[in-house]
């Protein structure tokens, strides 16, 4: 057990304060979720900065936070879209800056639909790419300067190397990979993607962090860890070859369940 790998897991800071114990036992890595929608992010949100310095002190692990995505990709092609995008993203680091975070969650642009078509359209995907650096370059060199990483989250990608080639792109260490496992595995029951481990083995050192969620490979269900479909073996075989250091954040529907993912991890000789 003492060699096996520490998770860590996303919650809000009301789930933070009755987790509060779990997260302080381990050096466990700590994902807020407060600070997702424009409605937070346009207020007055340092409240819920010094709210999460006060429930964290002593925390060990690395804090990040989920990052604005709601109603938006950062591939828009729409001009005055993409500048609410670019004031979203820049908001989302304001937050990781006033918090001391060094990870912010970000959603992939790529759909099961630009898999099927993108080849007859812009099959180097430059037009794809172009459209997420003109999005994303302010919110990168932001992220540069205050020593935050940008992870990509797969949510519809059926080609496990398209974030990869993306987060490449920009040649920069404030831009890498994430993983959400029950994405993946939606991709590979419905779409036919492969599965979840090719996409650990496909991100491969550029992997920095994954979202562990349980699913059925039909829907997105973040259910807690062992009830659904996914080969937690496989998933964390492909992780051991990694010398990345990956984030492993269980990300549940239910935060009450949290303590019950991480003992079913303990279980099954996985992680602590």
């Amino acid at each position: 057990m003492s060699n096996l790998p520490i998770v860590g897991a996303a919650m809000t800071l009301d789930a933070l304060e009755a987790h509060r114990s779990l997260m302080l036992e381990q050096p466990r890595d700590l994902e807020l979720q407060d600070f997702t929608s424009g409605e937070v992010l346009n207020r007055d949100w340092m409240p819920l900065v010094e709210r999460a310095r006060k429930l964290r002190d002593g925390q060990e692990g690395r804090l990040g936070i989920h990052g604005p995505f709601w109603g938006f990709s950062v591939a828009t092609p729409d001009p005055d879209v993409r500048e609410i995008v670019k004031k979203r993203l820049l908001q989302g680091l304001d937050v990781c800056e006033a918090l001391g975070a060094t990870h912010m969650v970000v959603h992939s642009p790529f759909t099961s639909w630009d898999n099927n078509n993108l080849d007859f359209f812009d099959p180097e995907r430059k037009t794809m790419i172009e459209l997420c650096h003109l999005t994303m370059a302010d919110a990168v060199k932001r992220a540069e300067e205050i020593g935050c990483e940008l992870v990509i989250e797969n949510i519809e990608d059926k080609n496990p190397r398209e974030r990869v080639i993306l987060a490449n792109s920009f040649n920069s260490e404030a831009v890498a990979v994430s993983i959400d496992t029950g994405h993946a595995h939606y991709a590979h029951g419905y779409t036919a993607a492969p599965p979840v481990d090719a996409y650990v083995l496909a991100a491969g050192n550029r992997l920095r962090h994954i979202h562990l969620q349980d699913a059925d490979g039909y829907a997105d269900r973040h259910w807690s860890l062992g009830r659904g479909t996914v080969n937690w073996h496989a998933v964390f075989d492909a992780l051991n070859t990694l010398s990345s250091n990956p984030r492993l954040i269980i990300e549940l529907r239910d935060l009450t369940q949290i303590p019950l993912s991480i003992k079913y991890l303990q279980d099954q000789g996985l992680a602590k």
